[in-house]
């Protein structure tokens, strides 16, 4: 009852919904950064919508089945191939003993989620197996490290599994089109100029290559604040601090806990899964969003799955 990996990058990782409560300890939340494709691959397994997945980036990771199962994937298309078929997302799928499962270059996206019957095994570490290699918390050994070759993943159901079944098109997330990310406006929004304001929302920004789990960087005209000095404070998933080059940085599951940097405000939890799907060069537009329609937004999400 388990997968074998027989190939790995740096970047395939356990989470779950991550670590609450503890940000006071300096500790992050982790958790997966597309939290909206994590919980439909459990929601297809009729597993607990915390419970453990990988979250493969960008691919480069072969694993090999050595019991007949059925796991479910969602989020970016990686290329996966289960022996020589190919594996769409947003579907569950009957995997046999012996059988590989491989993920290869992104044709679509940049973070897919591998669910398994009941979630995979793998230690708490202050409440969550979420692995946070900067904090050396969470993972399969609890140290934060990576998935690695000749890792052995097991998970917790037994049994008869699941009968395969797919997500309707009304269920999937489209990244077609415009991208459009909401913004609930933060603290220190009146001491942007009136014209950094003006080019924030109406402006084409672009992912930057300096991205990753900590945060991402987006690049378009620079942002100007008259406040020269802060006191470092609690900071949001989703937010937006615009440092002195005026470049903002959309802080994500892996961000320090405090910062010291002007905000724009923060992207809604939706806008975040959705830039955790952004490849590098990926244009984009930021929208004001009042806090009560965000609220509703979210609370819409999260009716989905009930």
């Amino acid at each position: 009852m388990s997968l074998l990996i027989e190939r790995s990058g740096a970047l395939a990782n356990l989470h779950d919904t991550g670590r609450v409560g503890v940000r006071h300890l300096g500790v992050t939340q982790g958790g997966g950064a597309d939290w909206i494709a994590q919980n439909w691959a459990n929601w297809l397994l009729g597993n607990p919508l915390n419970a453990p997945v990988i979250e493969i980036t960008l691919g480069n990771l072969e694993l090999l089945a050595e019991a007949d199962t059925c796991l479910a994937l969602c989020g970016a298309d990686l290329g996966a191939q289960l022996d020589d078929q190919t594996i769409t997302p947003w579907r569950s799928f009957t995997v046999r003993k012996g059988q590989r499962l491989r993920f290869q270059n992104p044709v679509d996206g940049v973070r897919a989620y591998l669910a398994a019957p009941g979630g995979f095994v793998a230690p708490q570490v202050l409440g969550s197996c979420s692995s946070v290699k900067r904090d050396q918390l969470g993972g399969l050994q609890g140290d934060g490290q990576p998935l690695k070759a000749d890792d052995q993943l097991q998970w917790h159901k037994s049994g008869n599994p699941p009968e395969p079944r797919e997500l309707s098109a009304s269920q999937t997330p489209q990244r077609s089109g415009k991208i459009l990310l909401p913004v609930v406006l933060g603290a220190q929004i009146a001491d942007f100029s009136g014209q950094s304001l003006f080019d924030a929302f109406n402006s084409t920004w672009q992912v930057d290559q300096r991205a990753d789990r900590m945060g991402i960087r987006l690049l378009g005209p620079a942002l100007r604040c008259e406040r020269q000095q802060m006191v470092s404070e609690g900071v949001p998933l989703g937010a937006i601090q615009v440092p002195s080059d005026g470049q903002p940085i959309v802080l994500l599951n892996d961000r320090q806990t405090i910062g010291g940097y002007p905000r724009l405000g923060a992207l809604t939890p939706t806008a975040v899964a959705q830039l955790a799907q952004c490849l590098p060069g990926t244009e984009l537009q930021l929208k004001p969003m009042a806090l009560e329609s965000a609220q509703r937004l979210h609370l819409r999400q999260l009716a989905q799955w009930v």
